[in-house]
């Protein structure tokens, strides 16, 4: 079974990621499985102005270093009424995210939206997940690029402790639930991040990696 990077340094995505890739027949590794240490330019990487540039920069950076067919992905939160905002942004939306991390940077965060759409009535609060997900099959291949979009609103407060991020935050329409409310599998059978990984999963079934 053919190795393939998944490129994050985010326990949480990376647990998401290989458990909608299960049965996929590729052998997922992390950077952590590889003990791939971390570089300072890491923190450069992910400057640009769309999720595809951002998601293509990681995936060529960590194939060109490891060798190995690479994933990145880059997602984020896109409210309609905060045009389109946080967006490539979600990470470090806060701003006092500097130096945070884990729940106290997704609480920080939180907390940024809920402050802007203070006040916003339920058609002001619609927004959308945004994941677009980038396979290198080796250094200096042509990028192939998989998207996924899922729709709901923000609430005026969080509900459920699961997933990451804004997932307390975002009901979604078909789920009648936040994300922080739904089970791991629940959220990955409509979520924008399981749709962009079935779209690689669909892709890797019909050119495997070599």
């Amino acid at each position: 079974m053919n190795k393939l990077l998944l490129a994050t340094r985010s326990a949480a995505k990376a647990r998401e990621i290989g458990e909608i890739l299960a049965g996929s027949h590729v052998d997922v590794v992390s950077l952590e499985d590889i003990h791939f240490p971390w570089r300072s330019e890491e923190e450069r990487i992910e400057e640009y102005d769309s999720f595809l540039a951002n998601a293509r920069s990681k995936a060529e950076y960590f194939a060109r270093l490891s060798g190995l067919p690479t994933v990145a992905d880059d997602s984020g939160l896109e409210v309609v009424t905060l045009g389109g905002a946080p967006g490539v942004r979600s990470k470090r939306f806060a701003p006092d995210a500097a130096g945070l991390a884990g729940k106290p940077l997704d609480n920080a965060n939180n907390a940024e939206v809920l402050r802007r759409l203070l006040g916003a009535d339920t058609p002001r609060r619609r927004a959308s997940y945004v994941c677009v997900a980038v396979l290198i099959r080796k250094p200096g291949a042509v990028p192939e690029a998989f998207t996924g979009r899922c729709w709901g609103r923000i609430l005026d407060a969080p509900k459920g402790s699961g997933g990451f991020g804004y997932d307390p935050l975002f009901y979604h329409d078909g789920l009648c639930k936040t994300f922080g409310e739904a089970t791991a599998a629940e959220k990955h059978g409509v979520s924008h991040r399981g749709a962009a990984f079935r779209e690689l999963a669909t892709a890797l079934a019909a050119a495997p990696l070599r």
